[in-house]
């Protein structure tokens, strides 16, 4: 064991340690994609992988964790907005337990959607067996705590639920023959709604009742589409249709919630939307200290993204913190930062 990764060790168990001392919120529990994967995906065979450098150069001791960024993703930022831990711990990463896990674990998989057809995409865990790490969770949280403590964590704990970009840019979008078939994107909506429904009444089920059920991003302004757009013949702008879906979708998702807090006594479920923030940075980047919004910080920044994006590519950026994106795909730790701040000033200020 290296210096460098017994001082992260040592380092890691004080912030936990710190983070168990008490606050409102006793745990922040995540849910979904790339969007708030803390290296779930490091575990299972998948190409869609990030635990390597130059991801997570800037994270805790430079260590690439598997989150989709140079640094920390939205769910870590949130959990120290709580005075929980300053980063939530994915489920299978073997470096840590139930000890770190009763004050905030991550169950979210890179690549994977509300649909289980996009989870088989890129072979991926998909939403239902990320309910049955859950369970597994919970399990491991009564031997540890007891029964009384540990449902007082299951019910006061906030739930964080980040998914659906790749149900529509790596699934529906992609795979001729597929749910475009099937579905108009007005019917593949409506079904994505009524599964983010039955995901929501599952984890509620089990004992969640403090939920936050993110939007999705203005989806066509990401670099990757961005560069679809520039070979398609159609400039180096973003896709509007995509960023007309995004904010389609975002609509029937708040009105999903609304159904919801009438349907489910006691819930208290909130709906964040990233859009509007994360557009205006993308749209007047110098606003917020950026001084590019329409590639990336890795490699060339117009395609890559996970293996595509290591260490020996030359055209990598040397200051994270000037783009609003990381790779083709994920935005930088100060972007995260931005939107975080903001979710939490407008969106979770009532669970404080």
């Amino acid at each position: 064991m290296t210096h460098r990764y017994a001082s992260w060790l040592v380092l890691a168990r004080l912030l936990f340690l710190a983070a168990a001392a008490g606050s409102k919120i006793p745990a922040v529990i995540v849910f979904g994609d790339s969007s708030v994967d803390a290296g779930n995906n490091n575990q299972i065979s998948t190409v869609l992988k990030s635990n390597f450098a130059p991801y997570g150069r800037d994270f805790y001791g430079g260590r690439a964790t598997g989150r989709f960024s140079n640094g920390r993703v939205p769910p870590d930022f949130i959990s120290e907005a709580f005075g929980l831990s300053p980063f939530v711990p994915a489920y299978l990463d073997p470096m840590y337990n139930i000890s770190h896990f009763a004050v905030g674990v991550c169950f979210a998989s890179a690549g994977t959607g509300f649909d289980n057809a996009t989870s088989d995409v890129l072979s991926v865990i998909p939403l239902w067996r990320e309910v049955e790490y859950y369970k597994d969770y919970q399990k491991k949280l009564r031997d540890y705590l007891g029964e009384n403590k540990a449902n007082t964590i299951i019910t006061e704990a906030l739930y964080l639920i980040s998914i659906g970009t790749n149900d529509f840019l790596e699934n529906y979008y992609t795979i001729p023959g597929g749910r475009q078939s099937h579905y108009t994107i007005d019917q593949y909506q409506d079904f994505l709604i009524g599964l983010a429904g039955n995901f929501v009444k599952e984890i509620y089920s089990l004992g969640a009742r403090k939920i936050s059920l993110a939007g999705l991003p203005p989806m066509g302004c990401l670099p990757l589409e961005r560069t679809t757009n520039y070979f398609g013949g159609h400039g180096d702008g973003c896709i509007e249709s995509y960023n007309v879906v995004a904010k389609n979708f975002n609509g029937k998702l708040s009105g999903l919630v609304n159904k919801l807090n009438s349907d489910l006594s006691g819930i208290k479920l909130i709906f964040s939307n990233p859009y509007g923030i994360f557009m205006q940075i993308i749209r007047k980047p110098s606003l917020y200290g950026f001084e590019v919004a329409s590639v990336a910080c890795c490699a060339t920044g117009m395609f890559e993204m996970g293996y595509m994006c290591d260490k020996y590519n030359p055209f990598t950026c040397n200051d994270a913190s000037k783009y609003v994106f990381w790779d083709a795909f994920h935005p930088t730790e100060k972007t995260n930062r931005i939107i975080s701040d903001h979710v939490v000033k407008r969106a979770l200020r009532q669970f404080f």
